[in-house]
């Protein structure tokens, strides 16, 4: 245990012959059980947990590959049904540092956040050796999927090292979160819907030897979609259904308001390029919707920064009468 809390590690597993025995092999011994689910791996993953002989680990294997996230999910169902008080999810290659696990779960069992995901980019140092198109792409995810989630203040979204209460898990739908490797966001705008306290913890990524299998052609229009149909939904739970919001006024009041000015502003142009002088009433008539309606999307953004739910308010995680390792 750490802390009174009983501590799962879920570990999905595609094609980690050579790596997950190593994992195994790091594991703290204040983990309680280890769950990794073997995704339907065409090498000897499974063989290779088996070999490593340790009895915390329960093995799952997918007969129907389901991607990272379906795994995860696996996972963690698994890790609930065993008892288990936090879930910390980390990599089948070893690229999850373990040292770095009690930073994690001292935000989730101490601090009274319900989730908590490690940052990679926590310096400007962090940058440092990689592709510059890796960088911009890093950069645009993360604001991307701060507008969609909600969750402003976190950073490196794709970063799959995290620690989640099981209490929290059992709110989620996990049936409806995404199953391939636009889990790690979905999971967080599913997570502010219930207005879950979140953090980053600043903790490096380790490189070695492990094989990415992500397909760029494949992975960047999943993750657009989801972060589009994501981004309404968030904000039907969140500022339409549960309470109508003045975030939900000014955004649709907004966009009504830049459309309509947008509309006008371009049929003046139409009629300058065809030689008819635009009076002042016309010019005025396109931009007072839009200055409205950029005004309105403004306020609706800083109410929405204001809401995302940063301050731990959980009550710290404690097992009366329990040993800790």
């Amino acid at each position: 245990m750490y802390n009174g809390a009983r501590i799962a590690a879920v570990v999905p597993a595609y094609q980690e012959e050579r790596m997950i025995g190593r994992v195994i092999e790091t594991m703290p011994d204040y983990v309680d059980h280890i769950v990794i689910v073997d995704d339907c791996s065409p090498d000897n993953t499974s063989d290779a947990v088996r070999a490593a002989g340790d009895s915390r680990v329960e093995l799952i294997r997918h007969e129907v590959n389901q991607g990272v996230g379906g795994a995860i999910i696996t996972g963690h169902r698994k890790a609930m049904e065993l008892g288990a008080d936090v879930n910390v999810v980390m990599a089948g290659d070893a690229q999850m540092d373990p040292a770095y696990l009690p930073d994690l779960l001292e935000k989730v069992v101490d601090d009274g956040y319900g989730f908590a995901k490690a940052n990679r980019f926590f310096s400007a140092g962090s940058f440092s050796g990689m592709p510059k198109y890796r960088i911009f792409g890093n950069i645009l995810l993360s604001f991307m999927t701060k507008l969609a989630s909600g969750y402003w203040h976190l950073f490196d979204p794709q970063n799959g090292y995290t620690a989640v209460r099981t209490e929290i898990l059992r709110r989620l739908p996990l049936d409806s979160i995404s199953k391939r490797y636009s889990f790690e966001n979905d999971m967080l705008l599913n997570l502010n819907i219930l207005q879950v306290p979140a953090v980053d913890v600043p903790i490096p990524a380790v490189y070695g030897d492990e094989v990415s299998s992500i397909r760029l052609t494949k992975v960047v229009p999943e993750l657009l979609h989801m972060l589009g149909t994501g981004f309404w939904k968030r904000i039907w739970y969140r500022y339409v259904l549960w309470s109508f919001s003045p975030v939900a006024l000014m955004l649709f009041l907004g966009i009504i308001l830049f459309g309509l000015g947008t509309a006008i502003s371009i049929w003046v142009c139409f009629q300058i390029l065809a030689s008819t002088v635009a009076t002042a009433a016309t010019v005025m008539l396109a931009a007072l919707p839009l200055m409205l309606g950029t005004q309105l999307l403004i306020s609706a953004l800083q109410l929405d920064i204001q809401s995302s739910p940063s301050s731990p308010s959980l009550p710290h995680i404690r097992h009366h009468g329990r040993t800790g390792r």
